[in-house]
This record gives C-alpha cells, sequence and structure tokens, in this order.
C-alpha cells in the first residue's frame, strides 16, 4: 500500500496487514476519513452497540464485551480523552488508527513479552454482519486476564507533568534529576513513574515504585518496571528511524491464570504517548506533536477547569488531531 493512501482524503476502503499475537496475521479493514467527513462528524463511533454479547465495561476509549470464560471483544472507539475526562465529541477514524498502531506494536514486541491478542477472527464472534461492520477495522478478540491496577510509565524527555514538577522540586515523580535540564531535553535514561489507574472521570494519581510495590506487590513491580523500560527502549529506538520521538508512553499490564505477566490493552498509540517529529526536536521549549497534546493545548488555552464536562472542540482542531494521528500510523508502519 503506498504511503499516500493513508492521507487521501478519499474514503474508499484501504487494508492495513498486520502481524499480531504471536506471530499470527490479521487484516485490518478501516477508512481513515475524510476531512469533509470529519467536518460532518457522520464516520465517527462514538459508542458500540453490540447486542448479541454483553458488555462488560465501557471506558474513555475502549467498550468491552464478554464473548465466553476466556475472551473478550476490545472495541476502540472514536472517542477522546484529556486530563481524565471523555470529551464530548469523537475524531472519525481515530479507533482504527490506533487499532492498526497498536497490533503493529504488539507484533513487534511479542519476542519481549506475551500480549493478549488471539487468532480468533471478527466474522466468528460477530455473526451479524451489520454488528461486524459497526466495528470491523477497530475491534479485536483477546485473552481475559488479570489487569494489573497500575499504569506503567515510561519517561524518556522531560514533558507534560514531568516538567511541570522539575521547575518546582528538581524531581519526576519523586525521582531526582540533574539540574539545568531544559523542557523537552533528553532523559540521562528512560525512568519509571507509575500512577493508579482512576475511574472515568476522576484523575489518575501519581506514584512513586515503592507506592506501586505496596499494591502489586514488589516482585510483580519489578517485573512490571523492567518490562515497560525494556518495551519503551526497543521502540524508542525503532521509531528514530522512522523520524519519530517517543517522548513518553504509558503500558498496561496483565496476568494469566499462571501469573504470567502480559502486555494488554493499548501500545504506543498517539492516546498513550506523546510522538515528536525527530526533524522538528529542539530542547527549551514544548515540540509539536502526532498525538493528543495538540488537544490538550487547546483545552488548556481555553481556561477550562478540567472537570467535566468538557468543552466541544472546534471543527479545525478535530480535523489537526484526526491528520496528526493518521500521519503518526504512516511514519511509524510505513503502511
Amino acid at each position: 500500500m503506498a504511503e499516500s493512501d493513508l492521507t487521501s482524503l478519499s474514503l474508499r476502503e484501504r487494508e492495513v496487514r498486520v502481524r499480531v499475537g504471536r506471530g499470527l496475521t490479521a487484516t485490518d479493514r478501516y477508512n481513515p476519513p475524510s476531512f469533509q467527513a470529519i467536518n460532518a462528524m457522520t464516520d465517527a463511533l462514538y459508542e458500540s452497540s453490540i447486542q448479541s454479547l454483553k458488555l462488560r465495561h465501557r471506558g474513555k476509549v475502549r467498550d468491552i464485551y464478554d464473548i465466553d470464560d476466556r475472551h473478550m471483544l476490545i472495541v476502540t472507539t472514536d472517542r477522546l480523552s484529556a486530563f481524565d475526562v471523555v470529551l464530548p465529541e469523537p475524531i472519525p477514524g481515530k479507533g482504527a488508527v490506533l487499532t492498526a498502531m497498536s497490533n503493529f506494536w504488539f507484533a513487534r514486541t511479542r519476542s519481549l513479552i506475551p500480549n493478549q491478542v488471539t487468532d480468533i477472527p471478527l466474522a466468528q464472534v460477530l455473526k451479524d454482519p451489520a454488528e461486524r461492520a459497526q466495528v470491523e477495522g477497530r475491534a479485536v478478540v483477546v485473552n481475559k486476564l488479570k489487569a494489573l491496577p497500575i499504569e506503567a510509565i515510561v519517561r524518556g524527555y522531560l514533558a507534560g507533568s514531568g516538567w511541570k514538577e522539575y521547575k518546582k522540586q528538581g524531581t519526576v515523580c519523586g525521582i531526582p534529576l540533574p539540574a539545568g535540564l531544559k523542557e523537552a531535553d533528553k532523559l540521562p535514561q528512560p525512568i519509571f513513574t507509575p500512577s493508579t489507574k482512576a475511574a472515568v472521570g476522576q484523575h489518575d494519581e501519581n506514584i512513586d515504585f515503592e507506592k506501586a510495590a505496596a499494591i502489586i506487590g514488589r516482585e510483580q513491580a519489578g517485573k512490571m518496571r523492567d518490562a515497560a523500560l525494556r518495551v519503551y527502549k526497543e521502540c524508542a529506538d525503532y521509531a528514530l528511524t522512522r523520524g519519530i520521538i517517543i517522548a513518553d508512553t504509558k503500558f498496561e499490564f496483565g496476568v494469566d491464570e499462571k501469573g504470567t505477566l502480559t502486555l494488554i490493552d493499548e501500545v504506543l498509540t498517539p492516546d498513550s504517548s506523546r510522538f515528536w517529529p525527530a526533524d522538528q526536536y529542539k530542547p527549551g521549549a514544548n515540540p509539536p506533536s502526532y498525538d493528543k497534546q495538540y488537544v490538550r493545548d487547546w483545552l488548556e488555552a481555553s481556561g477550562w477547569n478540567k472537570k467535566p464536562p468538557a468543552p466541544k472542540l472546534p471543527v479545525e482542531v478535530r480535523e489537526k488531531t484526526a491528520e496528526k494521528y493518521r500521519e503518526a500510523l504512516k511514519r511509524l508502519t510505513g503502511s
């Protein structure tokens, strides 16, 4: 597939072939929306409705359905959250981009850590063509695992809340850093800064390693830290070859019935990471990005108090966000 296809304004169907799970091939079909479709907001899925399956959970972005005792269907919608609040309008095509990108990274990291993805095709789970069409390209069948109640955040650069804390205290999440660093500086080495998982509408809380160890056990916290740093380093090195700096990211982990640590949820997407264009990177200022930082910056400037309800995003902000997400997928996967 030519790179130009991803940024085309056509609504024709594309196929992105990715390797998922443990060496299994899947084809994710999706329609990257035109700017006309974004303006009309007719090509977005804000909330899925699968009547043949039991809804297990509706999160900030994902709807999760029970399939059986061992499997779930995860549907990535076009909802967008910022500052832990779900915004009132979707970004058309966003869910499909996140699904394709996560599948790409799950495949790339499967030699480093097991992941949740199965080889069960969507058609086997959703027999109704109408239900299948609703979520095709944005749904993945995964193994049921016990999710750990900690978000594994890895920071390779000084940005966001980390920069704000560093300016005041010289630390990030309590970890001392060298004096004299500037905004967006690369850290001497990536750092693990876990946080709690908040309910929808609540704010996550940054915690230190000791608090994480108290919640999930020291051994498990150590395994999570080591796995998160290992995956980040491997993927950040690759992303640099594609012209993208992964400044920081969030991983989530679960365990199976044997206690095996497993990568779950999403991996290194514009929702969970800061992506900076390497050719525009310059320490000392907040760089341009291929993620939802653009939305965060607009919300910060709007004067919103970061409590529900969130303000409506202008059309041009939604358009630019969709464009940035598609560009990130194109750059990282070459698809």
